[in-house]
């Protein structure tokens, strides 16, 4: 029975309880509780996975020239900017020399631009109408890429997953929610 203070649970569709076959010297979970415990480094399932759908995203995005990574920040600087790169990292939970690797390309191409702040040491991005029409453009792509995906692995099963990785971000963001060790 989970508590508030301590456990969460996501409950999925029954379509989305497909499980792969644990390798043949994999020790079988032990489930004294009935629950099935992980088999294998989470880590390396979620990169497999992310792999797959960045190069699925890449195929349907590549026809407006962009890959998912740089459509991903056209649209958060399209929606958020004027915004500082410090706060934009934070607000995509990226690294700030990630999003400056990032950003390069897309000032290079004159899709967005770093322009001054508030102040003489801030600097802001903002997304210049060349990058909001490709954004504009790409955005077909985008969807056209969601709903194959939503086809590929059934809506019901993609919204599952948001639900877990969203339980997931919640639970780094907040280290003293559930789950969290006592000091």
């Amino acid at each position: 029975m989970p508590t508030a203070a301590t456990d969460t649970f996501v409950t999925l569709p029954p379509s989305a309880s497909v499980s792969a076959p644990a390798p043949a010297d994999a020790p079988a979970p032990a489930a004294p509780d009935g629950v099935q415990q992980p088999v294998g480094c989470t880590n390396f399932k979620l990169r497999q996975l992310t792999r797959l759908v960045t190069q699925h995203y890449d195929q349907h995005l590549g026809a407006a020239g962009l890959k998912i990574t740089q459509y991903s920040l056209l649209a958060h600087v399209d929606r958020l900017g004027p915004i500082a790169p410090g706060e934009l990292a934070r607000r995509m939970d990226m690294g700030a020399s990630t999003l400056t690797r990032n950003l390069q390309p897309l000032v290079a191409a004159g899709w967005l631009a770093l322009g001054s702040g508030p102040d003489a040491r801030s600097r802001l991005v903002h997304i210049t109408p060349e990058g909001r029409a490709l954004r504009t453009q790409a955005k077909q792509q985008w969807k056209a890429a969601q709903l194959a995906l939503n086809d590929r692995l059934g809506s019901a099963n993609v919204a599952a997953l948001h639900a877990l990785l969203d339980l997931g971000l919640t639970a780094f963001h907040n280290p003293d929610g559930p789950g969290s060790a006592p000091e």
